[in-house]
């Protein structure tokens, strides 16, 4: 997908089935961008709309987003000549919680030639994966890092994650033995950016970062009330994002 940065409007819908049953969704919004022409936004509004390198990847790798890919994808042997685009949350004042992180790297014939999946948890830390996707954007690769106290750090996922069009489709599912798999998914449709969109996502989620920070908790304190045991935080091999 080439063109202009955008945003997609969207819907956020989180299913578990065991050890309860627990489903929810929200409205959302990210942003779309080739790393290297990040979105023009209109002074008034850059208090709710900012990108700052060092809220991904590995800390002191380079100030720009493109000097931290390039490095993450050079640390697997792995050499981008195209252009990079990603799928992110913005910085809203001074906050920003974006539970997934994506980029699509692609070789100079504009193919996508891997996939960056990085994950963030509300302890300030991240987890980046390196994918090889298939035509429709699907790969599978073993959990990690720990995301949530009600999910330990075992099992695989099974990700869908093609690049954003007219419509964006992720999805997610954790899948571990003997039991249901845990599933995510984004689903919204595209909208370019101006003033008036840029304002129509603030209402229709207002102060995004915090507000999906909030609703994690709060889902969080809705398990812990049902029962649902706490599984022991390990130590991960994850970065913490530096302070705002």
């Amino acid at each position: 997908m080439t063109g202009a940065p955008a945003l997609y409007l969207t819907r956020i819908r989180h299913s578990r089935r065991a050890p309860v049953r627990h489903e929810f969704e929200y409205r959302g919004y990210s942003w779309y961008f080739d790393i290297e022409n990040p979105p023009a936004v209109p002074i008034a509004l850059r208090p709710l709309v900012s990108f700052r390198a060092r809220d991904h990847l590995t800390p002191g790798t380079g100030d720009t987003l493109r000097d931290r890919v390039d490095d993450f994808l050079a640390g697997h042997g792995v050499h981008c000549h195209g252009r990079i685009t990603a799928l992110m949350n913005a910085r809203a004042l001074g906050y920003v919680f974006d539970p997934l992180t994506v980029f699509w790297c692609h070789n100079p014939a504009g193919e996508v030639q891997c996939v960056i999946a990085e994950v963030h948890n509300t302890y300030g830390e991240r987890h980046a994966y390196l994918l090889r996707t298939d035509e429709l954007g699907r790969a599978a690769v073993d959990k990690r890092f720990y995301v949530s106290p009600f999910n330990e750090v075992d099992g695989y996922y099974l990700l869908r994650l093609p690049e954003p069009g007219d419509t964006v489709a992720l999805s997610i599912a954790l899948r571990r033995d003997g039991q249901p798999p845990f599933l995510a998914s984004m689903r919204g449709h595209r909208v370019p950016v101006s003033t008036r969109t840029v304002l129509r996502a603030q209402v229709r989620t207002p102060l995004a970062p915090w507000l999906i920070a909030a609703r994690i908790r709060r889902q969080g304190i809705a398990l812990w009330a049902r029962g649902v045991p706490i599984a022991p935080r390990p130590l991960a091999e994850s970065t913490r994002r530096t302070a705002p």
